[in-house]
């Protein structure tokens, strides 16, 4: 009998908020400074689980946190974890990587930026705008720096011992 070629399936099961926070504390002084135009620092990770494999149930989270600074203080500080169930079925070891790193997060970063935005006006500050993420340039980065890494390990001798 010919092997049945089942094709990959994507599936976005729950987008949830799993942590949050806001603070500003340099307000409400901040607020009176002339010229607002803080320097903003966006740095994004991604994590993911097994939740069910067999069942391909996968929770991926994109930590997401947002610093401004104006002066060498920080006017607002904004961390996100914005999370969701996906359901990845008949991928390849090769390509479930990339959807859990590059698919999923492209699914959670439009909500991670709703976030900042709401976060950023409700905490009396300009409206921010986060710039749109190129998961799979970031993906790949992380693999060329892995291999790179790997490539740079000196052999281990036995009985060596480094301090």
């Amino acid at each position: 009998m010919a092997e049945q070629k089942t094709n990959p399936t994507y599936d976005l099961e729950k987008i949830y908020l799993k942590d949050v926070s806001f603070e500003s504390p340099e307000s409400p002084t901040i607020f009176l400074q002339k010229g607002f135009k803080p320097e903003i620092n966006v740095d994004l990770n991604i994590e993911h689980r097994a939740l069910d494999a067999e069942n391909g149930f996968y929770e991926v989270i994109l930590h997401t946190e947002v610093n401004a600074t104006m002066e060498e203080k920080t006017a607002f500080l904004i961390s996100i974890q914005q999370a969701g169930i996906f359901r990845l079925q008949n991928f390849s070891e090769q390509q479930l990587p990339i959807m859990l790193e590059v698919a999923c997060p492209n699914a959670l970063l439009p909500f991670v930026r709703e976030s900042v935005c709401d976060l950023a006006s409700k905490g009396g500050f300009p409206q921010l705008l986060l710039s749109p993420v190129n998961f799979e340039s970031l993906y790949q980065r992380k693999n060329d720096k892995q291999k790179i890494a790997e490539e740079s390990e000196p052999e281990s001798a036995e009985g060596q011992v480094t301090h």
